[in-house]
């Protein structure tokens, strides 16, 4: 016999933390099936964006950043947060200059993917752009320095499974990208 899953009620929330870039809650939800009132925790941010820019050479326009999550550099496409009222594509098109000083000027969407549904509450917009050209010096702000990688296209699947790029967020969607290749 198949159960249907049922949604919990959200009862109330809290904000527990204001870490700038995100905030912490404190919700209590009723749980469908018993009725009983639990506590959960959540991540609140705007929304994110990650572009894939491809030059017409056919390279990755990746970044090497260090990230104080790991404690290590890491290398990444561009990517970053939605302003409040901003359109997700405006977005990606200013973090792909903002970070590598180059122009995206058409953007194909990837779809929008579920950061971590456990624990945030926003949305990951994923986009390529074909044809990225340079045009601009790198604009990182005091606490972000990026330096441009240029990558052949076909050696993006061979990093992914060797790991040299790990960050998760990235590699989803770079493995997207890849299979909307192959269509």
């Amino acid at each position: 016999m198949v159960k249907t899953i049922q949604a919990w009620t959200r009862k109330e929330s809290e904000k527990i933390a204001d870490c700038r870039i995100f905030s912490v809650h404190q919700a209590t939800a009723i749980s469908p099936v018993t009725q009983a009132e639990h506590q959960f925790y959540f991540m609140d941010t705007a929304d994110w964006v990650n572009v894939v820019p491809v030059t017409a050479a056919n390279e990755l326009v990746c970044i090497r950043q260090f990230r104080h999550g790991n404690e290590q550099i890491t290398l990444e496409i561009p990517g970053g947060m939605v302003d409040p009222g901003e359109d997700p594509a405006v977005a990606a098109m200013r973090e792909c200059l903002e970070e590598t000083g180059y122009e995206a000027k058409e953007l194909i969407s990837l779809g929008v993917l579920n950061p971590n549904p456990a624990i945030f509450s926003n949305k990951l917009h994923t986009y390529v752009a074909p044809n990225a050209v340079h045009v601009a010096d790198i604009e990182n702000t005091s606490t972000e320095h990026t330096e441009v990688q240029l990558i052949p296209m076909e050696q993006v699947a061979d990093l992914l499974v060797a790991g040299e790029i790990d960050h998760a967020l990235v590699t989803s969607t770079l493995w997207r990208m890849l299979y909307f290749l192959k269509r």
